[in-house]
């Protein structure tokens, strides 16, 4: 008999394959006792295990394929700069020369102190980060004890579904490497690492599945919609047949998808689209000219200063925005601006001392560049020098007051005076744009549209912000509702201050790159989309077959929806396919009558 489990769908899908269920027992530490000259020893052998740990993890990130997106690396690069960390690289060494006691024992002690304080700050943000002290730590632990990660050099996962309590970022990569089918894991949600990973590297995934486990067994034929959310064990011929018949057509609807890169981004009632590619890295280029964006929305520059100790120099700016803008020919560029603290630490700011309580909502954005101007500085002279080889627009991340805003025109005023005086050349009229993702900046948007050039809506941020939870909290994820008729009402009115004050509005949150929620933007009044460019053309197809006339009422629909069960119905009524408008010229009156009385 066939059963159906039901999760969180966060990587579109379909899979049928047979199931590996993970289960990884932790390893068993028992303290033991060092004599006195054995203490030098021992820590030679924890910092060859470190040492063994990072190679591992320096091997699985140069496993990944290069067209894969960057944040797939930036996963393995936390974990790397976790390993460089005191806390991990140093205290445990300083407790086996203390207490005299093994390195394993040493390391736990660390770990179980790092939960507790974790946990003491009462805060999710901060609790969702025991998950990766957790995993760098065990995987110290696997070197220790002279194991080998099961995962690596595995033959085993072709056309495989890994059922799973979490999985690590090297674990999804490894996988994914060896033709795995799809992920399902029993914890999770729509922002966590498995979740985000799988939707990059293209992987069928369901999260949040709790104690799946307990009734599957390796060897089981299973389907995965990663659409629905759906997992159904001893599926009948009848559904597998289904199944295979869906997946069929989503790779001819992925064929069809082509046929749109030259298309007009037009709706059909003749309102302009612009579509725009989010981007981490120069590589990432390539895949926004293969599906014909506009231009780069959103460039994160903070990667650049990920997993080194020391901060990019102002000339290594300048050729990274070279290198791209001579990739783009002509098309704009939008740089945001250093966007570190939250869940983007550098290396030297795990060392300057404990994490915020709350890093959320503490020195981030363009409150910490303001306050290490030796940081920002550079970054601002490259980009003015830079904007002299093409178009180029400045991104001011986290804003939340007007003050800030004047103090970055002054700073900009400086160095264009500095670039002046030693005769470099930049664009004198280059603008300077304001991210709104802090629910206060998105109530004052008319009072920031006054003093900025253009505005770009960051939603994942906002929604986060707004409703109050942590947006990659598996506890709390289902409270995480783009839909939720506030965190709409926020956009709809950034939306209508930047028309107010005839400037372009773009929303670059994950929202953009949702086909199921782009008409919702459009019918709050959104004609300018960024994306990653991978998802560029699915959202394309929507947008050109759809009518924003028609939409714009049912926006007002969805904001005023009693409950869950209202917002479907009207986003069920927003997506309901047009019919094109060649077949429409072609229906006769007589069926048009039918159709009518019907």
């Amino acid at each position: 008999m066939s059963l159906m489990f039901s999760g969180i769908g966060v990587s579109r899908g379909l899979a049928i394959g047979e199931i590996h269920v993970l289960r990884r027992d932790g390893i068993n530490v028992e303290a033991r006792e060092l004599e006195k000259s054995e203490v030098t020893d021992e820590v030679r052998r924890l910092r060859r295990a470190i040492k063994a740990a990072r190679a591992q993890l320096h091997a699985t990130r140069d496993s990944i394929p290069k067209d894969a997106p960057s944040d797939v690396s930036a996963f393995i690069d936390s974990h790397l700069l976790m390993l460089d960390d005191n806390a991990l690289a140093q205290t445990p060494i300083d407790i086996i020369k203390a207490e005299r006691i093994n390195a394993e024992a040493a390391l736990k002690q660390q770990q179980q102190a790092l939960v507790s304080v974790f946990e003491a700050m009462d805060d999710a943000y901060i609790a969702t980060r025991i998950d990766d002290v957790n995993q760098v730590i065990s995987l110290i632990q696997q070197t220790l004890s002279g194991g080998v990660d099961p995962l690596v050099d595995s033959d085993t996962w072709k056309g495989r579904i890994v059922v799973a309590d979490d999985l690590t970022p090297a674990d999804t990569i490894i996988m994914q490497n060896h033709g795995v089918a799809g992920f399902v894991t029993e914890q999770g949600g729509q922002l966590s690492h498995t979740a985000i990973l799988a939707r990059s590297l293209g992987i069928p995934a369901v999260v949040g599945l709790h104690k799946v486990r307990t009734y599957l067994k390796s060897g089981e034929v299973v389907t995965l919609n990663g659409n629905s959310g759906l997992l159904i064990a001893d599926p009948t011929e009848e559904h597998i047949s289904q199944i295979k018949l869906q997946q069929r057509e989503a790779r001819k609807a992925a064929r069809e998808l082509s046929s749109l890169i030259d298309q007009a981004s037009v709706t059909q009632d003749g309102v302009e689209l612009g579509l725009w590619a989010n981007i981490e890295v120069d590589d990432d280029v390539k895949a926004l000219k293969r599906v014909n964006a506009n231009g780069v929305g959103l460039f994160r520059t903070e990667f650049m200063f990920m997993n080194r100790e020391d901060a990019p120099t102002e000339q290594e700016h300048f050729k990274e925005y070279s290198k791209i803008l001579r990739a783009l020919k002509g098309a704009p560029l939008t740089i945001r601006t250093i966007d570190l603290g939250s869940d983007k630490m550098t290396q030297s700011m795990h060392e300057e001392g404990p994490l915020a309580h709350n890093p959320a909502m503490g020195l981030r954005g363009i409150r910490l560049a303001l306050a290490e101007l030796a940081l920002f500085v550079p970054q601002l002279r490259a980009i003015l020098r830079a904007s002299a080889k093409g178009p180029v627009r400045i991104l001011i991340p986290m804003l939340t007051n007007r003050a800030e805003i004047r103090q970055v025109r002054a700073l900009l005023e400086e160095v264009k005076a500095a670039l002046d005086e030693e005769g470099i050349a930049y664009d004198p009229d280059i603008q300077l744009g304001g991210m709104i993702e802090v629910p206060a900046a998105a109530i004052a948007a008319s009072a920031f549209a006054e003093e900025l050039d253009f505005l770009s809506i960051g939603t994942n941020d906002l929604i986060q912000y707004t409703l109050a939870i942590d947006r990659i909290d598996d506890q709390v994820h289902y409270l995480y509702d783009p839909l939720h008729p506030a965190v709409l009402q926020l956009i709809r009115s950034v939306i209508q201050a930047g028309r107010d004050a005839d400037i372009p509005v773009t929303l670059c949150g994950e929202m953009a790159g949702d086909p199921d929620v782009v008409r919702v933007l459009l019918a709050l009044g959104l004609t300018e989309f960024s994306m990653p460019p991978k998802l560029l053309l699915a959202v394309k197809q929507v947008l050109i077959q759809s009518k924003v006339s028609r939409l714009k009422p049912l926006g007002q629909k969805l904001i005023n929806a009693a409950d869950v069960e209202g917002q479907q119905h009207v986003l069920k009524l927003m997506n309901k396919t047009l019919e094109p408008k060649a077949e429409k010229k072609k229906t006769s009156a007589k069926t048009r009558t039918r159709k009518t009385n019907a």
